[in-house]
């Protein structure tokens, strides 16, 4: 089962309210807020397509630069103990904590590549 739709760059996780009966979405990892709903299954990509559409044309006709979503930075909280091992072993094979933690992620992340 997929319920996460990738168009242009821009990234959405497919959610279903029981209350409302529509399916619904907003574009994940921007500032800015764009969402869409549709009732059927059928419609989903297509509304999602509209959604990143219309926000690009608004942006454009505001002359302002759209949110470009996963900039390459985040904020990570973990146990203190766990940060402490990690900036060790970081410091053992001679690079920053940085790099230590992006091989962590790309090592987990590895079989979706």
């Amino acid at each position: 089962m997929k319920n996460v739709l990738e168009y242009k760059g821009y990234y959405t996780k497919v959610e279903y309210s029981a209350e409302d009966k529509v399916l619904h979405g907003k574009i994940e990892g921007i500032n800015d807020l764009v969402t869409f709903e549709c009732k059927n299954a059928k419609d989903v990509e297509k509304e999602f397509h509209t959604a990143v559409d219309d926000y690009l044309i608004f942006c454009e006709e505001n002359n302002t630069p759209p949110n470009k979503p996963y900039r390459g930075v985040f904020n990570v909280r973990i146990n203190p103990e766990l940060h402490k091992l990690a900036a060790m072993e970081a410091a053992m094979e001679g690079i920053t904590l940085n790099q230590f933690v992006a091989q962590a992620v790309e090592e987990k992340c590895a079989h979706k590549a």
